[in-house]
């Protein structure tokens, strides 16, 4: 346990967690602060292309084997599992209505980009090396809990929309066709490639980071304030609960498959963090009648800071103890 302080003191300190905490605080102070959204929106694309493009990178020196595939495997099966588990929880932790309580969990199965980017710059920092190929597994597990929410919603009786229009936005969702394409295009031109552009996309990229994150802790903080009476102790409890059982299950599986201590740690973050950009996206279309405020509140305003200062000391913790490291 003191090993976790520890190690969450230091993570707090750190530029990218503390210009989270500046944004939060300007917001929750009321400032006028802000990011232009054309500003916001390039350095999503910048972080998505150079995660994308570096994790192709390492497929294509590490090649493709088993343990990547079951890597993979397990990210589906994690992404439509999930909002499964998080439904049930919700509905006995929580008086939200099927529809709400079903666009919530979907949040769950899905992941958050920012946090699985938090975790890696975190093994970088304490030189514990990680699979390359685990970007892949995070670009799989984007779209199945969207399915598996839908699913929820008709089991219940309410209709939620699932046609062919919506699937290709879900598949041809702007993050997931940058992640994937970044990912082809380093695979395909290799550390070749890495080394001609990686005055762009190395140096500059713990930078560009930490400006995103300054822009996420104000939205974050302006969404807690717009939420006020919307939200119960129950479903702030399991914006908590949740991320820790999904991290338990993804270092099972992480185990299981074989997986270095770093790509543990990384299956468990993805296991364990909630998205916050593809699924309220595909919320709007898919169950209006959802109420944004719940759903985008416990995920941006409560689980993404915990993952940030808690979440990710505990799963590297876990994940040692459990590999005997």
């Amino acid at each position: 346990m003191t090993e976790i302080f520890a190690l969450a003191g230091t993570n707090l300190v750190s530029p990218i967690i503390l210009s989270f905490a500046l944004g939060l605080l300007a917001a929750l102070a009321r400032s006028d602060l802000t990011i232009p959204e054309a500003v916001a929106k390039g350095m999503s694309i910048y972080l998505l292309f150079a995660i994308g493009f570096k994790g192709g990178v390492a497929v294509s020196a590490h090649g493709v084997d088993t343990t990547l595939l079951l890597s993979i495997g397990a990210g589906l099966v994690l992404s439509f599992g999930l909002p499964l588990i998080a439904f049930a929880l919700l509905r006995m932790m929580t008086g939200l209505s099927q529809t709400d309580a079903a666009a919530v969990a979907a949040h769950y199965g899905s992941i958050s980009i920012v946090t699985f980017v938090a975790a890696t710059s975190m093994l970088e920092g304490r030189m514990i090396a990680a699979e390359g190929y685990m970007v892949a597994v995070a670009a799989v597990m984007e779209a199945p809990a969207i399915l598996s929410a839908l699913w929820l919603v008709a089991r219940s009786g309410k209709q939620g929309r699932m046609e062919p229009e919506l699937m290709r936005e879900i598949l041809l969702n702007g993050s997931i066709v940058l992640l994937v394409g970044a990912f082809a295009i380093g695979a395909i031109t290799g550390e070749k490639g890495l080394a001609e552009i990686s005055a762009f996309i190395v140096s500059p990229f713990k930078g560009v980071l930490c400006l995103f994150l300054l822009d996420m802790g104000l939205i974050a903080g302006r969404g807690l304030r717009q939420s006020k009476g919307v939200l119960g102790i129950g479903a702030v409890a399991f914006a908590i609960v949740m991320p820790l059982v999904g991290a338990t299950i993804g270092l099972g599986l992480g185990m299981l498959i074989g997986l270095s201590l770093g790509g543990i740690v990384l299956l468990m973050v993805l296991s364990a963090s909630a998205s916050y950009i593809a699924v309220p996206a595909a919320m709007r279309v898919a169950l209006p009648e959802a109420n944004p405020s719940i759903y985008l509140t416990l995920s941006l305003g409560v689980t993404f800071p915990f993952n940030l200062t808690l979440g990710i000391p505990i799963y590297l913790a876990a994940a040692q103890f459990a590999a005997g490291a």
